[in-house]
């Protein structure tokens, strides 16, 4: 009998947690070049295909679509971050080259995680 509300518990939690999985966002973007370890402690490379979010997983892959052009790439979550109001994800430089926001430093875009439905951006 005790096991049976450990196993409640445990069914909560995973409940609680998958929203934040299955959450797609839209909002600002900016790239940065981070040398030395990121947050999950692998080496940074701004010519890796890599991202930082506040709240996903290590890992995460995500599909970032810019919404000023159309041009989507898909990274992969190693930091932690951005710090910024609005801002909803930090790319690597090799990623904004390739979405084409280098030279504007930010832009407007939309984030989900690979392999799910992207939600419509207002």
């Amino acid at each position: 009998m005790i096991r049976k509300p450990c196993l409640y518990v445990i069914a909560a939690v995973s409940a609680l947690a998958a929203p934040a999985l299955a959450a797609a966002e839209c909002g600002g973007a900016s790239w940065y070049e981070l040398r030395g370890r990121t947050a999950s402690g692998a080496m940074a490379d701004p010519e890796k295909m890599t991202a930082a979010h506040r709240k996903l997983p290590f890992g995460t892959r995500v599909t970032v679509e810019n919404l000023a052009n159309g041009r989507s790439v898909t990274l992969t979550i190693v930091d932690r971050g951005p710090f910024v109001r609005g801002r909803v994800i930090d790319v690597s430089r090799r990623a904004a080259r390739e979405l084409k926001f280098i030279n504007r430093g930010v832009t407007r875009v939309r984030v989900t995680v690979a392999g799910r439905k992207a939600p419509a951006c207002g």
